[in-house]
């Protein structure tokens, strides 16, 4: 707790600095600055914009029966007399720009576990280069850099833990080329540390490197958000992004490096990832789809031996006041199918997600109510097949 009050007592010293030593400035401290609040929180701005200051807050409320987590292996269906009330997230995210609107920075903080959890500077002056460096999830999948709080279900699907590249630190070059009509196109690309979120120290002389690029095929970005809220024009994407890494890793998460379930915790340098995705996405007038399709090699150096997993999901979502005026205009629907095979060799180990939730907002996914009940099914060569029905209800507000 002391390192935020730290972080926030530097943030606010070095605009309120730079308010104080900006040329011009009237003496009126009414005239310094104007305040207002907008989706990014509560804003302040100096008179000539060169210089504004970003502050919100979200809290994530959950209900949980029988587990919250997605089940890791057979033994987790063992359990299914629990219930549960908890404060899932608690966020406190500060950003703007200084000197000139094109320089950016941001940082975000998790106040229940005391995790800073990014922070970055932007340079995005021209829309076809940008420049970025700090810590940050990484873009290799829309359903991991989408935020938590704009998330169409409760939470990301099954295949997310096996997948992700989560936060990393780094530098990234980016941007959008818009050559009118169908030539619309985002690209990614960055040379990163490699071993996760809060990491100060690299395992060997080997770095991450990833690269995306996305096909805007009907002209538009499709923004990283679940549902389509603002009931807009077709707008879809075709994305191909992967990622190259040597670690002690074989996964990743917000608590930084670990191990995949049948994997033991690494020496250094000791297991190479090569992983790669094909994503999908699709807006139109209240309706939306999305969908990724996953493969990961896992080369392990001290005994040469490799694994390739495999997962895909499939997401759609729709505003049912679209198809009739019966439905209220605040209710959406929206459902998942996931699958998981944690070794392609073994065609018989299947781990599968059916997951079906309303959403009610309040106001957009600022300050929302959401209702998922899921069911988890585990099939193994050599164990019975085992399955879970689990409830969630969720309210997430930010401010």
């Amino acid at each position: 707790m002391p390192r935020l009050f730290s972080l926030i007592a530097i943030f606010l010293l070095v605009n309120l600095f730079a308010l104080a030593q900006d040329k011009g400035l009237e003496t009126d401290s009414l005239r310094l600055a104007k305040i207002r609040h907008t989706s990014k929180g509560f804003v302040f701005t100096t008179y000539d914009g060169n210089y504004e200051l970003q502050i919100a807050a979200r809290l994530q409320f959950r209900f949980a029966t029988p587990d919250d987590q997605n089940p890791l292996n057979f033994d987790d269906f063992t359990n299914q007399n629990t219930r549960l009330f908890k404060i899932n997230r608690s966020r406190l995210k500060i950003g703007g720009h200084a000197f000139q609107p094109w320089l950016k920075y941001f940082l975000e903080y998790e106040l229940g576990q005391g995790n800073l959890l990014d922070f970055r500077v932007m340079v995005e002056k021209v829309p076809w280069l940008k420049f970025k460096a700090g810590q940050w999830k990484v873009e290799f999948t829309r359903e991991r850099f989408i935020s938590s709080g704009n998330q169409q279900l409760v939470d990301r699907s099954l295949i997310n833990r096996a997948f992700t590249v989560d936060r990393q630190q780094g530098v990234t070059l980016y941007g959008n080329i818009d050559a009118g009509g169908i030539a619309n196109f985002n690209y990614w690309t960055a040379i990163l540390t490699g071993t996760g979120r809060g990491a100060t120290t690299n395992d060997d002389n080997k770095l991450m490197y990833f690269g995306r690029v996305q096909w805007n095929f009907l002209g538009r970005e499709v923004p990283f958000s679940g549902g389509d809220l603002d009931f807009s024009p077709a707008s879809g994407l075709i994305a191909f992004a992967a990622v190259t890494n040597t670690s002690p890793y074989t996964r990743f998460s917000q608590e930084g490096g670990g191990a995949l379930e049948g994997f033991e915790d690494g020496l250094p340098g000791q297991y190479t990832i090569n992983q790669y995705q094909i994503e999908t996405a699709f807006y139109l007038r209240g309706f939306s789809w999305s969908s990724e399709f996953h493969r990961k090699h896992i080369i392990d150096n001290l005994s040469t031996g490799t694994t390739t997993l495999g997962g895909y999901y499939i997401q759609a979502g729709l505003f049912p006041f679209t198809i009739s005026n019966f439905f209220p205009k605040k209710l959406e629907i929206a459902s998942r199918f996931a699958r998981y095979r944690p070794d392609l060799n073994i065609e018989e180990n299947n781990q599968t997600e059916v997951a079906f939730a309303v959403n009610w907002f309040f106001n957009g996914h600022k300050n929302k109510l959401t209702a998922e009940i899921t069911r988890f099914t585990f099939q193994d060569l050599e164990l019975p097949q085992s399955d879970e029905t689990r409830l969630r209800i969720q309210y997430d507000v930010s401010f």
